[in-house]
């Protein structure tokens, strides 16, 4: 007798193994798990970026999968440096990470037309551009990674030490260029540009090591170059192109039904965070305004700084021609692009 209870439990016990096993291997049951994702980004951790933007689309992603998706964050230089960003996202050092493409010139020799001197004070309608890019012409540059948006981030002014209302004042200046387009544009109007961190920057100034930076005012806000800068000249340099990515083996990892999640939530996480749009920008300059000289440029002196713009862009244009790629396509599509959002790019040479 005894032994036949041993064999019943014995097979109870193999039933209740197979019972476990089926489940776990059935793709509704395993769709279940939760996940975590190590997020990355270079923007400080006590700034808008960290706070009011990557925290609540974080948050978002958490509250819409009901705590299945949970995030570890890591901030500043916890991972790596700026350029680093890219590659730490691809690498899987991160699972998701916000990165500068204009950091590493010519890695993305087609994107870099996101950082042309465009009018765009809302950074939503930079991803709606940027991604309709991406789907016509800029996805063969990012195969090593899962895009959930690209971006030409908010326009970019000059801000200085010394007041400049034309384009003689600008000779010899030595000006902090973020890359991309944006190192040409200030070499178009004869400044001398400088690259170094973010974080360099207000000691520079302080010094007298540069004249100037240009950025956008939310960087200008986060590493506080306004108690350094007196000066300000809100026309736009465009911007640096950037973009929010997913490591690609960590995205086949993630269960079928929170992918649209997270690419829904990454896709709107300026709308859905409600920052760096129009009401954003025109607020922060302000603020600007009460301890700086913020001065914009006649209508004659900005077409004398937009006709520089242009040969600079043709100049572009052509050397990517040069090596086979479509450059002035670039542009011509770019500025429909944008169009499409009302934002306008009056250096487009074509």
């Amino acid at each position: 007798m005894a032994q036949k209870h041993r064999i019943t439990r014995f097979f109870l016990a193999v039933l209740s193994a197979m019972v476990i096993v089926s489940f776990s291997s059935d793709p509704v049951f395993a769709d279940k798990k939760k996940i975590n994702i190590r997020f990355s980004t270079w923007h400080v951790p006590s700034g808008a970026d960290v706070q009011k933007l990557w925290i609540p689309m974080l948050e978002e992603m958490k509250k819409r999968s009901n705590n299945r998706i949970t995030y570890t964050m890591y901030s500043g230089g916890a991972l790596g440096k700026g350029p680093d960003h890219f590659d730490i996202v691809k690498t899987g050092l991160s699972d998701m990470g916000y990165a500068t493409l204009s950091w590493t010139p010519g890695r993305f020799p087609l994107t870099d037309v996101l950082s042309s001197p465009i009018v765009c004070p809302a950074k939503w309608k930079g991803v709606e551009a940027g991604m309709a890019m991406y789907d016509r012409m800029l996805s063969p540059e990012f195969k090593d990674v899962k895009v959930l948006h690209i971006n030409n981030c908010v326009m970019a002014h000059l801000w200085t030490t010394r007041a400049v209302t034309r384009l003689e004042d600008l000779q010899g200046m030595k000006i902090r260029s973020p890359g991309g387009l944006q190192t040409r544009a200030i070499q178009a109007l004869g400044a001398t540009p400088v690259f170094m961190p973010l974080g360099d920057v207000y000691l520079s100034m302080e010094t007298g090591v540069i004249d100037g930076v240009v950025t956008c005012p939310a960087l200008v806000k986060a590493f506080k170059l306004n108690e350094v800068a007196g000066f300000g000249v809100p026309t736009s340099f465009g911007c640096v192109s950037e973009g929010l990515f997913v490591n690609k083996r960590f995205w086949e990892r993630v269960p079928e039904d929170l992918k649209p999640i997270i690419e829904s939530v990454g896709r709107d996480a300026y709308k859905i965070a409600g920052i760096f749009d129009e009401g954003w920008y025109a607020a922060t300059m302000a603020e600007f305004k009460t301890t700086m000289e913020i001065e914009e440029l006649s209508p004659a002196e900005q077409q004398r700084w937009d006709d520089r713009f242009r040969k600079m862009l043709v100049a572009w244009a052509e050397e990517l021609e040069a090596k086979g790629l479509p450059g002035k396509k670039a542009l011509t599509a770019f500025r429909e692009e944008l169009g499409r959002v009302g934002v306008g790019f009056n250096a487009c040479p074509y």
